[in-house]
């Protein structure tokens, strides 16, 4: 009988240690130069982050040859010393629906480039990422890439995942990865009205329901990025990356006329771009809140916690809004 006892007691402290295991934080890096700013550098140790994916390059067509190109390639300044890095590679999707594309070619190459940058720069890996937002159109070249790229190269393979693609998966397909991260992010239009294209519960609940069918194993990726949409006529311009919401409110050559929208006043050109009067900004932005209620929501409709959250992305800008220790807390929230 006691040793029945000592077996459930036993039992029961695993299974609490078990449930009480956190995802592990990590960080997207998307600039063309690797360099770490101190506040960088302050933000990762707080947080005791040890895992960096790292963009390596972009995949586009080229226009002369319709053939795929690397694009912004990375160049590391610094060496990533003391973090586990992963190379993703993004090809745009229009590669993917290309009917004169050359599967193996694109395999050898991004092998091969992948090798030459991380021979280059003393990195050692053990795992690629592959970011495509692949549709119906073009999952037939995507899906036999990525069984191509995995029989290629000995890292662990994952991939990006976005909403419609689980929610649909049955049309979509389910790439021959090691794993997927989900991408809880993008989830609306780019417009001008009053929803937040970055993050909108209401469209991410059509979807989250979803999550429990998904066969593949998921990690979770979030956004802490923000822009503002450029409107003039209730026509959009462009987005803006990087604008600092403070100086905006200080700058006399824009108003305030609701709490995300700000309206040109006098025109000028700030940062190469024309600001004429009447135009509007329209800012978007992920606040505390909002990263606390996707982690709630995921939590109660993934199949198992999610080892990873990787936050997108690291730049010291948009820690401006955030306490520094906001990823740890959002990470024990699962």
């Amino acid at each position: 009988m006691k040793k029945i006892l000592l077996f459930i007691v036993i039992s029961i402290f695993f299974y609490s240690c078990h449930q009480q295991e956190k995802p592990i934080i990590a960080f997207y890096y998307w600039k063309t130069i690797f360099k770490l700013s101190s506040s960088e550098k302050e933000i990762l140790k707080l947080n005791n982050v040890k895992k960096l994916y790292i963009r390596y390059l972009d995949v586009d067509l080229s226009l002369q040859t319709n053939q795929p190109i690397p694009l912004a390639p990375i160049h590391f300044k610094d060496q990533p010393i003391g973090f586990t890095i992963v190379p993703v590679v993004y090809i745009k999707n229009n590669v993917m629906l290309s009917k004169s594309l050359k599967i193996n070619d694109l395999v050898n190459k991004l092998t091969k480039y992948i090798k030459q940058i991380n021979t280059k720069n003393n990195i050692k890996i053990k795992e690629i990422q592959i970011d495509c937002d692949w549709t119906l159109t073009s999952k037939d070249n995507y899906l036999e890439f990525i069984n191509k790229f995995k029989k290629a190269n000995s890292s662990k393979l994952s991939a990006t995942i976005r909403l419609h693609q689980i929610k649909y998966f049955n049309k979509t397909k389910i790439p021959n990865v090691d794993k997927g991260v989900l991408m809880y992010y993008n989830m609306g239009t780019i417009a001008t009205d009053s929803l937040n294209s970055i993050y909108n519960a209401k469209i991410a609940s059509k979807y989250l329901s979803s999550l429990k069918n998904y066969p593949l194993k998921l990690n979770v990726a979030l956004p802490i990025y923000s822009w503002a949409i450029h409107s003039r006529s209730n026509r959009v311009l462009g987005l803006k990356n990087k604008i600092n919401v403070s100086n905006l409110k200080k700058d006399t050559n824009f108003i305030s006329i609701k709490n995300n929208l700000y309206k040109v006043k006098n025109s000028n050109f700030k940062q190469s771009t024309y600001y004429k009067v009447g135009d509007i900004l329209k800012i978007e932005l992920i606040s505390k809140e909002n990263l606390l209620e996707m982690a709630t929501n995921l939590k109660q409709n993934l199949k198992k916690n999610p080892q990873e959250i990787i936050f997108y992305d690291l730049d010291q800008f948009n820690f401006q809004q955030y306490e520094k220790n906001i990823f740890t807390k959002i990470s024990t929230s699962f």
